[in-house]
């Protein structure tokens, strides 16, 4: 409820102007109502799984695209700590083990794939035996966001953290560190959407939705995906360039579903920045730092920022585009991506101007 009516202080509204409502995960779409006193005439809600962000966002700029409504609210919520949920072993939480990447536990719980960092492990270790990627490499994922977080007043962990720090730290399910992992926190975020005409006399500078897109690679989804989910992600984020009337060249920023970090490789290697297998020495040498050729989770994303499945990095896609992000500001930023790689892909580009 905090993070919605800092939002609409935020654009200068009230709860009186919404009549569209999105929920997802903690709490319901009637309980956030009441509370605020809502009267939608659209309402969803959506499961808690970090790939439906991204189709959250769709779902609204269609609802009001086709008049179903006119000023939606998109509202998050997370208690993994404070409801204790644990995502790995026999004790893990109901809907951790294994989450929403198969449809049937008995094929992989036996094994002992009993978390979502058990499924990344196996194809980075892919990765590793097909490409020659090392943990040397990879640990620019995690120094490089944690050194963004440390600039950042509402990241959980901002203490920097070296090359050799990263490579002396435990695995967590090999060859994946405590460092390659997103936190588990509480926290709420909420955004608001509008027409491009309503958003010009809202309190802040209005940063348009050029365009998005979608592509599911479910079948077999029981199992890792040879391709690293790169066919789907291709398509996704053609599908956005070319609604957005732009391409990834055009890309000041790029905020790369950092659930963990071999996550931000496949990313890079899926939309084309690099080739398929050389993303781990592309990221090197501040390419993707603030000052580097494509900033990436300028916030410090899920591993160091705060684990809000996909809602930070497009609240932070905005705040680079208004030119708020003080410290961390990527210079002349008009253009951010946002990209969940999932069995279904999403992707957002933003724009600073329509």
């Amino acid at each position: 409820m905090a993070a919605l009516e800092a939002a609409l202080d935020d654009a200068g509204l009230t709860a009186r102007d919404l009549d569209g409502l999105i929920v997802n995960r903690v709490s319901s779409y009637e309980t956030v109502a009441s509370r605020m006193g809502i009267e939608p005439r659209w309402t969803a809600q959506l499961p808690a799984e970090g790939r439906m962000t991204g189709i959250a966002i769709q779902m609204a700029v269609l609802a009001i695209t086709t008049g179903m409504a006119s000023t939606i609210a998109l509202v998050y919520g997370n208690n993994g700590r404070s409801g204790g949920h644990t995502y790995g072993g026999g004790g893990a939480s109901a809907s951790a083990a294994a989450e929403g990447y198969g449809t049937n536990p008995a094929l992989t719980l036996p094994y002992g794939m009993t978390s979502p960092g058990a499924f990344y492990a196996m194809m980075f270790q892919r990765h590793c035996a097909q490409y020659g990627t090392t943990a040397e490499q990879l640990a620019q994922v995690a120094v490089t966001l944690r050194d963004h977080a440390s600039l950042n007043p509402y990241a959980v962990f901002k203490d920097p953290i070296s090359r050799e720090i990263y490579l002396e730290s435990r695995f967590i399910v090999e060859p994946l560190k405590i460092y390659d992992y997103c936190l588990i926190n509480d926290g709420g975020v909420a955004m608001i959407l509008t027409s491009a005409d309503r958003a010009r006399d809202c309190a802040q500078p209005p940063v348009h939705v050029l365009g998005f897109g979608q592509q599911g690679q479910l079948r077999n989804s029981d199992f890792p995906p040879d391709d690293f989910w790169r066919e789907a992600i291709a398509t996704a984020g053609k599908q956005a360039y070319t609604m957005a009337d732009c391409s990834r060249a055009d890309v000041d920023v790029l905020m790369a579903y950092d659930n963990f970090s071999p996550n931000v490789l496949f990313t890079l290697e899926g939309l084309g920045f690099c080739a398929p297998g050389e993303s781990g020495a592309w990221i090197q040498d501040g390419r993707i730092g603030l000052r580097g050729e494509l900033p990436i989770n300028t916030s410090g994303g899920h591993l160091s920022e705060s684990y809000m499945q996909g809602w930070g990095l497009n609240v932070e896609a905005v705040r680079q585009l208004r030119r708020t992000c003080g410290d961390r500001q990527v210079q002349d930023a008009t253009i951010a991506q946002y990209l969940c790689a999932a069995p279904v892909v999403t992707s957002v580009v933003y724009g600073a101007q329509a």
